[in-house]
């Protein structure tokens, strides 16, 4: 019988399926962050890709310097985008179902990096409001900032 664990790890498995689908299974590392504070719900991903941390609208200027043979172009399209969050932000709602279910704490925030080569996936998972308590900080904010740490090298 699945324990709460295994559907857990289920759904954050999908979730960077979803995200190496997105860049056609080339990047080296993936970052996925997910929140949820009170009916809000945001899942959004970024790479890093030639020892370059990009948002998933910029992977083509990641690969761009390098050696114009490889000719690798990842499409980047809007609907391509709105596909890969609503499909991450289903399987965050279903994560909630199952701590819901399995009577658990849902994470306020999950922050999921996944290294390619090793296959090896790590989170980091906070239970306390994050910016539902402050006027100014949005989901946005924080995601932002994660990637600004990623990209100064600080994770």
């Amino acid at each position: 019988m699945k324990e709460f664990e295994d559907y857990f790890s289920e759904l954050q498995t999908d979730m960077v399926a979803i995200c190496l689908e997105y860049v056609d299974n080339k990047a080296d590392e993936i970052f996925i962050y997910c929140s949820y504070e009170p009916k809000m719900y945001v899942f959004d991903f970024f790479y890093k890709i030639n020892g370059k941390v990009v948002h998933k609208n910029q992977l083509n200027e990641a690969t761009k310097e390098l050696d114009s043979r490889l000719n690798q172009v990842y499409d980047v399209s809007r609907e391509r985008q709105k596909a890969a969050l609503r499909i991450g932000n289903q399987n965050l709602k279903l994560i909630h179902k199952k701590c819901e279910e399995f009577n658990k704490d849902m994470p306020t925030e999950m922050k999921l990096y996944y290294n390619v080569k090793q296959n090896s996936l790590k989170g980091k998972y906070r239970y306390d409001l994050v910016y539902s308590n402050d006027e100014e900080l949005l989901p946005d904010d924080v995601f932002n900032l994660w990637f600004e740490e990623v990209k100064n090298g600080n994770y």
